[in-house]
């Protein structure tokens, strides 16, 4: 079966966005603050081991070629980007070819490592006067939710056949480091789905809700399981697709699937599953979604969630700033912290962590393995429409978050929850 890419796609709609980075900003203003960032960055590369190196062959940092270096081919449009825009500004000077790398995942994982080399305590205290105003993008009403999700997950499934493996499964792989063929992508998704499924109690007979759908693997596997799963999206190209791959594995006579909001269901599940899908939910609406967990799940079934977490501080910080993630990638979406998941499930809802386990490092090597398909499927990716500047915006989305795990920044849990308390 080949995924089918629509006329109308995703990356035809924000097209027009790449004028926003034709040219850097001007003026005394950005020259200003051009020249303060490119003191920052002369600073952290004294303290880090990395280089820098200028088109006149200027070199600066470390003596050793062999670590990661950063190639700035436009120093003042990639200066005058940053020091206007911040964050924002350092990836759209990446999107406008300002910068290379040797080495751009071990380059940002050492930016990951260091934010307080990067940016001293004493103008880290100045950032709320330097936040970008959120768009409306930003508010996950049930209509909001419906247009983010499909910014992304609707870009073409042409587009993530491309890098994504034979399970067509968008999240943290499991991988069995024990077997001499490690890491096998598909394998490693599998025994994702299975732990989870295993963690939600699933079996014959279990009636199953999957907020995500994804492209439908996890709810097959629980369907092969003799569950009856209803799974629900906010995405037309992927519920079309798991559509097809329930039908093609046998098992469209247990797999109901439809488009629709987590507000919207009602209902009691033996089980109720989602895959990195609360990073989209909105920070204002935490409460609500697992409220609505708690809801639906019956006394005495499980809740299994797999979730990408960033430091409580760091999270504090970013639920107030507009990140260049959430303006080119993933409008809408913030991580949470174990803290706050704790603190929300605890406060307004009986549900209580009875597991957690980390998937930190497997997602380390499934977005590495994911960068590497996805560069060498260029000349295709360029054939179904995504251009330069997509493809350099990818590259730099999934070596950004390849970075966030390996410098320990960012981690994944399969989070599984008993609705067995009281509130409080």
């Amino acid at each position: 079966m080949t995924p089918e890419t629509t006329g109308d796609t995703a990356t035809q709609r924000s097209s027009s966005r790449w004028g926003q980075i034709a040219k850097a900003p001007r003026g005394p203003v950005s020259a200003v603050q051009g020249r303060i960032a490119a003191a920052l960055l002369r600073r952290a590369v004294r303290q880090l081991p990395i280089r820098l190196e200028y088109p006149d062959g200027t070199t600066l940092g470390a003596a050793d070629p062999t670590l990661p270096t950063m190639t700035v081919h436009r120093p003042d449009a990639f200066f005058a980007r940053v020091g206007r825009y911040g964050l924002i500004g350092f990836g759209e000077s990446y999107m406008a070819g300002d910068w290379t790398s040797s080495d751009l995942p071990a380059l940002l994982t050492e930016f990951a490592s260091s934010v307080d080399v990067l940016i001293p305590p004493a103008l880290q205290r100045l950032r709320p006067l330097a936040v970008v105003r959120h768009p409306r993008s930003m508010h996950n009403s049930p209509a909001q939710s419906r247009r983010n999700i499909a910014d992304h997950y609707d870009l073409s499934n042409a587009l993530f056949a491309e890098f994504l493996d034979e399970t067509m499964t968008y999240s943290s792989a499991l991988f069995d480091t024990t077997r001499p063929e490690w890491p096998d992508l598909a394998d490693g998704q599998r025994a994702k789905i299975d732990r989870l499924l295993d963690a939600a109690g699933v079996h014959a007979g279990s009636r199953v809700l999957e907020i995500g759908t994804g492209w439908g693997e996890l709810a097959i596997r629980a369907a092969a399981r003799g569950a009856h799963v209803h799974s629900i999206t906010l995405s037309t190209e992927q519920r079309e697709l798991a559509r097809q791959r329930a039908h093609t594995a046998g098992v469209a006579d247990r797999v109901h699937i439809e488009l629709r909001d987590y507000r919207d269901l009602d209902g009691r599940y033996d089980a109720v599953v989602s895959v990195e899908m609360i990073e989209a939910v909105g920070y204002q609406f935490w409460p609500t979604f697992f409220q609505t967990l708690e809801k639906l799940v019956l006394p005495g079934g499980r809740v299994a969630l797999q979730a990408i977490t960033m430091p409580h501080d760091r999270m504090l910080a970013s639920r107030n700033t507009y990140t260049w993630i959430q303006k080119y990638i993933f409008p809408g979406g913030l991580l949470p912290s174990v803290e706050a998941i704790v603190g929300i499930t605890e406060r307004s809802t009986r549900l209580r962590t009875v597991d957690m386990f980390s998937l930190q490092r497997d997602y380390a090597e499934t977005l590495r393995l994911w960068r590497e398909r996805f560069l060498q499927r260029s000349a295709a990716l360029a054939e179904l429409g995504f251009d330069d500047t997509f493809q350099r915006m990818w590259e730099l989305y999934l070596a950004y978050s390849e970075a966030g795990f390996r410098s320990g920044y960012l981690d994944v849990y399969q989070w599984t929850f008993a609705p067995t308390g009281g509130r409080t």
